[in-house]
């Protein structure tokens, strides 16, 4: 679906939810060197293959290392550029937003509280199953007295678009020079933030 059907087809978005990671703020996880650390091969999709360890040792292994690894990209989080100012603007113009994450609890709270993050409505993969599941979307969009059609979803990877997509929601892929391979399965796509205000408000059709 191009950007001009995708306004036309579907319904007003009413909400707009981010993920974080590589999103709003560079953690600079380096997962290639968490799947090295653990002694899988780079690339592997980290959450999915832990839930296939049946040994404890090894889970418990395993989770270490990524705890390790999230907390100390909570630690040297920084913003995305622009992203602040345009949640800001978002929230003057009363969007309600929230976050979906795969990251954990523990190192959600600490990058919201050391940047200030402006957003109350947040789910890691404790609160839901991990994306690309849709359980985290249907659950904001519960919380929110909506529908997850009036929800836009704004992600960096293909878990992102994938659980818009499972979620029967729009995505919005943010372009950071890495991932424009992704282009054609997002609904709409910004190189930067300052463009997305205006995006939400033409999709939702106020201007």
């Amino acid at each position: 679906m191009n950007e001009r059907s995708a306004i036309t087809t579907s319904p007003a978005i009413k909400a707009v939810v981010f993920d974080l990671d590589g999103t709003l703020v560079d953690s600079r996880l380096d997962f290639s060197a968490i799947c090295s650390d653990i002694g899988w091969p780079a690339g592997t999709p980290l959450l999915e293959q832990l839930a296939t360890v049946s040994c404890l040792t090894e889970k418990s292994r395993v989770e270490q290392i990524i705890y390790q690894h999230e907390l100390a990209g909570a630690e040297a989080a920084s913003w995305i550029p622009g992203a602040l100012q345009s949640l800001q603007h978002l929230s003057e113009q009363g969007w309600p937003l929230a976050i979906l994450t795969r990251n954990m609890r523990q190192a959600t709270e600490r990058v919201i509280n050391r940047l200030q993050i402006p957003i109350s409505l947040v789910l890691t993969r404790e609160d839901c199953a991990p994306k690309p599941d849709p359980a985290g979307l249907q659950l904001i969009a519960q919380q929110l007295q909506l529908s997850c059609a009036e929800i836009l979803y704004v992600g960096d990877y293909l878990f992102d678009l994938q659980v818009a997509a499972n979620a029967g929601s729009l995505s919005c892929l943010y372009l950071n020079g890495a991932n424009q391979q992704f282009i054609e399965q997002a609904d709409f796509h910004i190189s930067h933030f300052n463009q997305l205000p205006t995006l939400v408000n033409k999709i939702s059709g106020r201007t």
